[in-house]
């Protein structure tokens, strides 16, 4: 089945995410290099390493890199990193920073010709980086960049804590960034999904489930994300 076409009015909360990351870019850099974010802090950051590492990758592509951090994380371990974002702001504060190898372009670029980043990765990695409603030909894409017997990660909200008091169901979301700093001039539209809804897309781009991991509050119990881990369906 192909995937709905989108929305492309300025309006649209698509167009509206993207809007969202080039006019928070260096709000969002200070945030991360300051340890604003709490969950990231306490126990997010920590586990898509760890989930990362576990698969004992030479070359590791991370999709949605933002400002690096992780791909300077995994530089200093040994490992050959490449980031991609489509915030042109992003990529130039990671390439400032350095630690890594990286390419300003988006999610449909990718799509279109994934050619562009090189093939082979031991690791593929979207660390909530998957923000959109439409994932399906970003997903497909990864297959051809990813190598036979390598691996997807993704990591994002642990849905039943992101859902709050509202109805359990896919749908956008708002994201203001409370709590983040007050430089932040424009709130994030996000697509929110169900664990079932997840796993779902997931297998529907011919990505298997491999292991599902959950990561929490170290002083609350509460559960902070989902750490999904795939393989292709044909290796």
């Amino acid at each position: 089945m192909a995937a709905p076409a989108e929305n492309n009015s300025p309006d649209a909360p698509s167009n509206r995410l993207r809007q969202s990351w080039e006019a928070n870019a260096d709000a969002w850099c200070d945030a991360v290099r300051e340890g604003r974010i709490e969950s990231r802090r306490k126990a997010t950051d920590e586990a898509v390493l760890r989930a990362v590492l576990r698969a004992d990758p030479a070359r590791v592509l991370d999709v949605g890199c933002g400002e690096g951090w992780l791909c300077r994380a995994l530089a200093r371990r040994g490992v050959e990193a490449v980031g991609v974002d489509g915030s042109e702001p992003l990529i130039k504060a990671a390439r400032e920073r350095g630690g890594g190898t990286f390419y300003a372009c988006s999610y449909a670029e990718i799509a279109d010709d994934p050619d562009r980043l090189r093939r082979g990765y031991d690791v593929v990695v979207c660390n909530f980086a998957l923000l959109g409603e439409t994932l399906r030909p970003l997903l497909e894409a990864l297959h051809l960049l990813c190598a036979p017997t390598g691996r997807l990660i993704v990591q994002t909200v642990h849905p039943w804590a992101a859902c709050e008091d509202r109805p359990y169901t896919d749908g956008w979301r708002t994201e203001d960034f409370r709590g983040f700093g007050e430089a932040f001039d424009e709130p994030m539209p996000w697509y929110f999904r169900t664990l079932a809804s997840w796993v779902d897309t997931l297998c529907g781009a011919d990505w298997l489930l491999e292991a599902l991991r959950e990561s929490s509050h170290p002083d609350t119990g509460a559960p902070l994300s989902l750490l999904l881990t795939c393989r292709k369906r044909s290796s």
